[in-house]
């Protein structure tokens, strides 16, 4: 399912080479590399399939992304790739995916505000792209702290394997945080590495307790419009400061855990 990415020429010689080895791009690095162990361990992956990307600190021009061939369970903070918009590999080895590339440069290209793009086949939010109408009935509590946050691509072409289609996913997230993308899976955009995980974690806890009270075969009763609006703003009102809290309790986790991460 995987495919590999063939940049259409070679690396640019760099006179001014940026610094890549600062505190900020390490931290991003062992952010990103945390959240690929936990997403494993939480049953977000699909093989090698899927991808994390981050813009890197300091260089709105270049992101971190999983390389091609890795399980998330595998990465560690120096397994990532730094690449520019042109598929040009500036730092590590190997190359991303070709998908990767397609879909997560043109997101950050053309969606300045999308720092960071996570995008899963995770089950139960991908359940939801495959059935009729919007994917969210706004029931469950959980599931409101993404309320008037999501948009739907209806579109879908096949594999992302060239920039058109990149643009295409791009253009129908408009000012949506999550787009669920119909016959596929699902990508959360966030302006930081923490709110991206935030976000994908209880995107995938609200699908799961959402398609558990579907497969009952009761009627589902969503929150009224006016409770649910006013509990996402209560939601939102400390998420960031939620969100980094979450990061930092997962990394707590992998450092007693799974150390490696960090390497």
């Amino acid at each position: 399912m995987a495919h590999s990415l063939h940049a259409s020429s070679p690396a640019p010689v760099r006179s001014n080479r940026p610094d890549l080895a600062t505190d900020a791009i390490r931290t991003a690095r062992e952010d990103l590399a945390a959240c690929f162990r936990m997403a494993a361990r939480n049953g977000f992956e699909e093989g090698i399939c899927n991808h994390f990307s981050a813009v890197v600190p300091g260089h709105d021009d270049l992101f971190l992304v999983n390389p091609y061939g890795y399980a998330f369970r595998e990465l560690t903070a120096s397994k990532l790739l730094i690449c520019d918009f042109h598929g040009h590999v500036l730092d590590g080895d190997g190359e991303p995916e070709a998908t990767a590339f397609y879909i997560h440069a043109e997101m950050h290209k053309r969606l300045p505000r999308a720092k960071v793009a996570f995008h899963t086949h995770m089950p139960y939010a991908t359940a939801l792209s495959m059935t009729e109408g919007d994917p969210l009935i706004w029931a469950g509590q959980t599931a409101l702290k993404f309320y008037g946050r999501t948009a739907v691509d209806r579109d879908y072409n096949g594999l992302a394997l060239d920039s058109r289609e990149g643009a295409r996913i791009a253009s129908a997230v408009g000012d949506a945080d999550i787009i669920f993308m119909k016959h596929h899976g699902v990508m959360v955009l966030a302006p930081t590495i923490a709110e991206a995980w935030d976000d994908l974690y209880y995107l995938e806890r609200a699908a799961e307790v959402q398609v558990l009270a579907m497969s009952t075969g009761r009627k589902v009763l969503p929150v009224d419009p006016a409770i649910a609006a006013a509990t996402y703003k209560q939601m939102r009102e400390g998420d960031s400061e939620s969100a980094r809290l979450h990061l930092a309790a997962i990394r707590r986790q992998l450092d007693a855990e799974e150390p490696q991460y960090r390497h």
